[in-house]
């Protein structure tokens, strides 16, 4: 099974929507792959509201925003119970390399103009990634388009059954994870999916795909 990883579109991704890097910023933290513990002085607390790793030690900007948003601490939490149940596969080395390279994409989040969709985008992606590489999901059907420039294909599959719903999007060999996204009255038929650089819309027959500045029309092949 071909496995699912986006870093280096990420990076793309983070590259359009982030603010001048200024000479004195820090570089990335170097935080472990594995999140350790929580010691919070409230443990009932910690189990509900701080992430997996030890606030009082973040390093990181991204760490710090994760510290203070209960949004993204669950997500920490998530990632964290996951990568730990994952790291027993036989591609162990390579899960545990992916996930430096993930850390290293997550605190650059603190230069998006965004940096909170950021991170919750980043934390839903490597959920979703170490989701489908892990397997024991049943993959669904693949959604091929047919669109008004055809030079690449498009295709879409769509895990609805998965924690965070997801779809991965592919146009030739890039691929995006996105996300349901609201949908206005004239979408209602359809839905919307998207990412920072990534917008599907879906109503009726007709498919609207902007992948990272390039615009598509489309209808599902026959």
């Amino acid at each position: 099974m071909k496995r699912v990883v986006l870093l280096s579109l990420g990076a793309l991704a983070l590259a359009a929507c982030s603010k001048p890097e200024s000479a004195d910023q820090a570089g990335p933290s170097a935080t472990a792959e594995a999140p350790t513990a929580a010691k919070p002085a409230d443990p009932a607390a910690a189990a509900t509201q701080s992430p997996s790793f030890d606030c009082a030690k973040a390093q990181s900007e991204a760490e710090k925003l994760v510290c203070v948003d209960p949004r993204l601490a669950a997500l920490d939490r998530q990632l964290a119970a996951l990568y730990k149940r994952v790291q027993t596969s036989p591609d162990e080395l390579d899960i545990a390399a992916e996930q430096r390279g993930w850390i290293k994409g997550r605190d650059a989040c603190s230069r998006a103009v965004d940096p909170k969709r950021c991170l919750v985008e980043s934390y839903q992606t490597r959920l979703v990634e170490l989701t489908i590489n892990g397997g024991g999901i049943q993959v669904p059907a693949k959604v091929e388009y047919r669109c008004d420039d055809n030079s690449k294909p498009v295709t879409a599959v769509f895990y609805n059954d998965i924690d965070p719903t997801a779809a991965v999007v592919s146009w030739g060999n890039d691929q995006a994870i996105v996300f349901p996204m609201p949908v206005s009255k004239d979408e209602n038929n359809g839905g919307r999916w998207g990412r920072e650089g990534v917008d599907l819309r879906i109503h009726d027959d007709q498919t609207t795909l902007d992948f990272y500045g390039t615009t598509l029309q489309c209808q599902i092949a026959r």
